[in-house]
């Protein structure tokens, strides 16, 4: 079933089934069909409150959760679609604060479906179309809204004029749709700008920086470069922000790793240049310390997953995976590591991913790899994961499922150095082990 979308509520179920049955062969970026598809349903994209849009390989997650704290922390009432989900279809639609009851979430995929008919559509831009119509029936004061893929030909971009747009770190990945090169997918990313709107770049390679810059003027973009427009860096204890408007001390953020700084300081920019939203300092010193966002670097709470390890172990979640994500998450995990406990990893990774790649930054770090299956799609067996791992000289056990690998981390486990386990390679292997901790997302 399409990114796993179950539900046990029946009649919200019968709709999943219907997203599900969706051809394959449909799941191609363009934008003709969701532009179809939203003429019919009255162009519900064009009435929306002022958005929020952000692209890039990874960290634009991330900058979503900053920029819906900073702005609830204003008072303001966000609409937010991000993909994928980790545990429930839901959480990809959160409507003024709150994640999308099942009901109303049942009877809009069915609008939206009847709508469409029998004509071609896929699984995002069907899933793109509910949001959109469900955040123009629903007041807020702003809109958050993630790319799925890409950028240029996403469903997202039919958005007409954005509040502002934000690019993230940029990376290679999904080189079948977006292309094999850093700069064919910058191109990409950078497809988002629109005429006389504010577009906030992270920092890029020089060669990388300039294929943005030429695609965003192209489409007459106001570009925002860091290191030019704005910056931001870490020194005694604080993240400190400056541009034009003057200089901001604002607290570290919330989420661990270094990397969340730059993700906070893009979204504190792009709040910061676009004037459609207020947004006083003191709404981004509170939303920095408020915001949460689940498989990034997050420590699993006591559960039935992590109590399987042996007391005084730690586990930790990130759904990173492509190497670049692999570069910070290995950085976060140095930053964890202590007293000589071993760092261990649960791995699972979709077959498209590539796995040689992501543990690569991992080499002299990990003591040991436990590969697993991704249940429900097409994924790196165990055994070619423990191939590619000990390429690396990383020691592999494969096996069953995570809480396998969990068990037998345990009964390997010398209880005076109990271990670092992080869980890592997949949004999807992150969403079952949440959901198998009962930690689903709210």
């Amino acid at each position: 079933m399409a990114d796993g979308a179950r539900s046990d509520h029946p009649p919200l179920q019968t709709q999943l089934d219907r997203l599900a049955a969706l051809s394959p062969g449909s799941d191609v970026l363009g934008l003709g069909r969701i532009g179809r598809l939203l003429d019919r349903l009255g162009n519900p994209h064009e009435d929306l409150p002022p958005v929020f849009h952000v692209a890039g390989t990874n960290g634009k997650g991330s900058t979503c959760a900053y920029l819906r704290a900073c702005l609830e922390a204003a008072g303001h009432k966000v609409h937010v679609y991000t993909s994928p989900h980790l545990v429930r279809f839901n959480e990809r639609i959160r409507l003024a604060g709150r994640l999308i009851e099942d009901q109303p979430l049942a009877a809009l995929l069915a609008e939206v479906l009847d709508a469409n008919g029998d004509d071609e559509i896929s699984f995002f831009e069907a899933t793109t179309a509910a949001a959109f119509l469900a955040f123009s029936r629903t007041p807020a004061d702003a809109c958050v809204i993630e790319v799925g893929l890409g950028g240029r030909l996403d469903a997202t971009n039919v958005i007409p004029a954005p509040a502002a747009c934000g690019i993230s770190q940029l990376g290679v990945d999904h080189q079948a749709f977006l292309g094999a090169t850093i700069e064919q997918i910058a191109a990409e990313k950078a497809g988002i700008a629109k005429p006389g709107v504010p577009i906030i770049m992270s920092r890029y390679a020089e060669r990388v920086q300039k294929v943005v810059s030429e695609e965003v003027r192209s489409r007459g973009g106001a570009q925002v470069i860091r290191g030019v427009a704005w910056d931001a860096a870490v020194y005694e204890g604080h993240l400190h922000y400056r541009d034009g408007k003057g200089l901001l001390e604002l607290p570290l953020p919330r989420l661990p790793g270094a990397h969340q700084a730059d993700n906070a300081a893009l979204a504190v920019a792009m709040i910061r240049h676009q004037s459609d939203v207020n947004v006083p300092p003191s709404a981004l010193r509170a939303g920095l310390g408020w915001t949460e966002w689940p498989a990034r670097m997050q420590r699993l709470a006591p559960g039935p997953l992590s109590d399987l390890l042996p007391k005084g172990s730690e586990l930790w979640l990130d759904g990173g995976h492509n190497p670049a994500a692999a570069r910070v998450v290995a950085d976060a995990l140095r930053e964890l590591a202590h007293d000589d406990a071993p760092l261990l990893m649960v791995l699972g990774m979709l077959a498209n991913k590539d796995a040689a790649g992501f543990l690569k930054p991992f080499a002299g770090l990990l003591t040991a790899v436990y590969p697993v299956p991704v249940p429900g799609h097409d994924h790196h067996s165990p055994q070619e994961l423990a191939r590619a791992a000990k390429a690396h000289r990383i020691s592999a056990v494969p096996s069953a499922d995570g809480a396998d690998a969990l068990k037998r981390i345990a009964r390997a486990a010398d209880n005076e150095r109990p271990p670092i386990v992080l869980i890592a390679g997949s949004l999807y292997l992150a969403g079952e082990m949440l959901h198998a901790n009962d930690q689903d997302p709210e």
